[in-house]
């Protein structure tokens, strides 16, 4: 089974998909917000279409490990995916794992990669949000697969 990134914004939710063996994540298309059932439909339609069996949602904290007011924003989305997906037909027969995961500075780190490969300031919009979401699901990859070499 897959896991599935989110880097959930105001305007867009960024997203990646980890590849078969869970080594990989791959950034994917963003998500263009429109309402929040919307938004949590386009979820559910991605964690049945991948075989996700974790979405690993980045929860932005302050620097003093705090939450503020996207925090928040991120931790009502988690509760209306998890009550979607307890009550989806759909995913009735699956279990669905879904973790916050702290997000400090991936999105400065994607920036970072975006400059470094000469992508226009006008254009790094586009890409942001996804390279922050396959930033998030790879640290949540790296860290389960080192717990699972070190047993």
């Amino acid at each position: 089974m897959k896991k599935l990134g989110l880097d959930i914004g105001t305007k867009t939710i960024g997203v990646a998909i980890s590849d078969p063996t869970n080594l990989i994540a791959q950034a994917q298309n963003t998500i263009l917000r429109t309402s929040s059932k919307e938004d949590v439909n386009a979820v559910i339609e991605l964690i049945v279409a991948n075989e996700i069996d974790t979405v690993v949602m980045g929860l932005p904290k302050n620097m003093n490990n705090t939450i503020g007011p996207m925090g928040e924003k991120v931790m009502t989305f988690h509760n209306q995916l998890k009550k979607k997906i307890t009550y989806s037909d759909r995913l009735k027969d699956k279990e669905v794992e879904l973790v916050l995961w702290d997000e400090r500075l991936t999105t400065m780190a994607a920036e970072r990669v975006l400059i470094e490969a000469n992508v226009r300031r006008e254009n790094r919009k586009k890409y942001i949000d996804n390279i922050a979401a396959q930033y998030i699901l790879q640290s949540y990859l790296d860290l389960k697969n080192k717990e699972n070499r070190n047993g």
